[in-house]
């Protein structure tokens, strides 16, 4: 064999449109208007013209945290446009329209806000959420369109989900599904007081480091049991899982730190939850080599052991201490959406282990 056959060939990418990011940036930009719109209860005779804002003083107290989060909220939304407008646009023409597009919608929003009673709209979150789009478009540009669509992303869910797009989405939305406070670690079932009930435990005392162990490794062996049922078999579906756990360590640490301040950021992360995620992940381990209907089964009584227990058992007093200062009002809307996907995420993923067992069976 020739020696040139032997060098590795340089990959020339194929001048294809990227599906998988146009849909994420439409998802995005949705996303941004119902967190900056919501609850939509406009007052359209309030007097005050649209454009309003574009006049008024900036506020009297600009602070590091609004400014901060008006930029993250951008860099996501311009990261994907850039992937978006391939292969028409590339580089820094589609840097523009990154830039364009955040500042139209940043400007939109911005607008709409003036009739919402509870939103004050200013030229400093406008310009917050330019400098986002920006960044994020910067960020994309060295990547190349093989990173988000047909190579290192997309082969990557490819060869560990397949067709399997559903599963796919419940992986991706695990980690946010934990952001909200939750009475134990990674727990399920939050919506279940209003169908259990309280019960009155009166003197009762419960060791809450067990409970708290007990339930996290409940939680995560049926969560992680379930996802795997999507999985391809030769996936390296441990790794992946350990993977997606210490993703969502990351994520509630910084949503923590933002929420409360850096240093509270690891306040969720007790004891109790400590040793349920290594119990549960040892366990793991041997129960990813069973059979998938044995899978199945053992995810099922996990989730649904865990929910009973969250909600039939008192709740930590450290827990509650935490709710009542829970800033809702720095993350508001946001913190309402995190609520909706935690209490969703259970049920959506029981309901797609169920169907998908009996269409196997048919």
């Amino acid at each position: 064999m020739h020696y040139e056959d032997q060098r590795p060939h340089k990959f020339n990418w194929p001048l294809q449109a990227m599906p998988l990011a146009r849909v994420s940036s439409l998802s995005y930009a949705l996303l941004i208007i119902y967190v900056s719109l919501n609850p939509f209860d406009f007052d359209f005779n309030n007097g005050i013209s649209a454009g309003a804002w574009l006049d008024a003083p900036l506020p009297r107290f600009i602070t590091l945290f609004d400014v901060a989060v008006n930029i993250l909220a951008y860099i996501p939304l311009g990261f994907l446009l850039v992937f978006a407008t391939y292969p028409r646009w590339r580089n820094f023409v589609a840097l523009g329209i990154a830039f364009i597009f955040s500042a139209v919608l940043a400007f939109s929003v911005e607008s709409l806000q003036t009739w919402l009673p509870t939103r004050i709209p200013s030229q400093m979150d406008w310009w917050a959420n330019v400098l986002g789009g920006i960044l994020g478009g910067l960020l994309a540009i060295p990547l190349g369109p093989q990173w988000l669509s047909g190579s290192a992303l997309r082969k990557r869910f490819d060869g560990w989900f397949g067709l399997n797009w559903v599963a796919c989405g419940l992986f991706l939305l695990f980690p946010w599904s934990q952001i909200y406070p939750q009475s134990s670690w990674l727990g399920a079932g939050v919506w279940g007081h209003a169908i259990f009930g309280s019960i009155d435990w009166g003197t009762t005392v419960i060791n809450q480091v067990f409970q708290e162990t007990v339930i996290t490794a409940l939680c995560w062996l049926g969560a992680a049991l379930l996802l795997s049922l999507g999985m391809r078999a030769k996936a390296p579906q441990w790794h992946i899982l350990i993977g997606l756990l210490c993703s969502t360590v990351l994520i509630k640490t910084l949503f923590t730190a933002l929420q409360f301040g850096l240093e509270f950021s690891l306040l969720w992360l007790t004891t109790g939850a400590i040793w349920g995620m290594i119990i549960a992940s040892v366990i793991l381990y041997w129960t990813l080599k069973l059979s998938s209907a044995i899978k199945f089964w053992v995810a099922l009584f996990c989730l649904l052991t865990a929910t009973a227990a969250i909600n039939f058992l008192p709740d930590n007093p450290y827990f509650i201490l935490i709710l009542r200062h829970w800033y809702q009002g720095r993350l508001l809307h946001f913190n309402e959406l995190m609520q909706w996907v935690s209490v969703a995420w259970l049920p959506l993923a029981i309901f797609w282990a169920i169907r998908n067992k009996c269409v196997l069976k048919l």
